[in-house]
């Protein structure tokens, strides 16, 4: 593995793990601010360190990492600009879980590309086990989505 892709992999790994917190506190109604922060940078570290690769046409992943940084823009506004006030609430809630979809969806793909015991499971891609995670995953996404909305409602920021 190379010193580029190593850390892209442990940036990426790091925004999963913060982001599932964030996902959490919106449970709760917990901002946890420093885990949030970290989030923050370790997605847009993800997909800026994604376009380091070498660049051979268009591809998924580049259209995903595109996406990342058209949504993450929006999602950084609402929470460090805008505070979370008003209609800025749902916009970091709805931009931080679709931003963790991605992280996630793109892990379940390159798991069932790298990892041999799951390859072996779905050698080309679209068979049925990877389908049916990325389904799960949509749903858990969608579930969490929806109490989210309804349920983090914090103090705004600053007052």
């Amino acid at each position: 593995m190379s010193g580029i892709l190593l850390i892209h992999v442990v940036i990426s790994l790091i925004a999963i793990v913060s982001g599932i917190v964030v996902a959490q506190g919106f449970l709760t109604a917990n901002r946890h601010d420093r885990s949030t922060m970290l989030y923050m940078v370790t997605t847009i570290l993800t997909s800026l360190t994604g376009f380091l690769f070498l660049f051979h046409g268009v591809t998924p992943a580049i259209i995903v990492g595109s996406l990342c940084v058209l949504i993450f823009i929006p999602t950084a506004l609402a929470r460090y600009r805008f505070h979370l006030a008003g209609i800025w609430r749902p916009v970091f809630v709805v931009g931080a879980l679709v931003l963790l979809f991605f992280n996630c969806l793109v892990l379940i793909i390159q798991s069932f590309q790298k990892i041999p015991a799951l390859n072996a499971l779905a050698p080309s891609g679209n068979e049925s086990p990877i389908v049916a995670a990325q389904l799960a995953l949509l749903v858990v996404c969608l579930l969490v989505g929806y109490l989210s909305i309804r349920r983090f409602r914090p103090r705004l920021i600053g007052i």
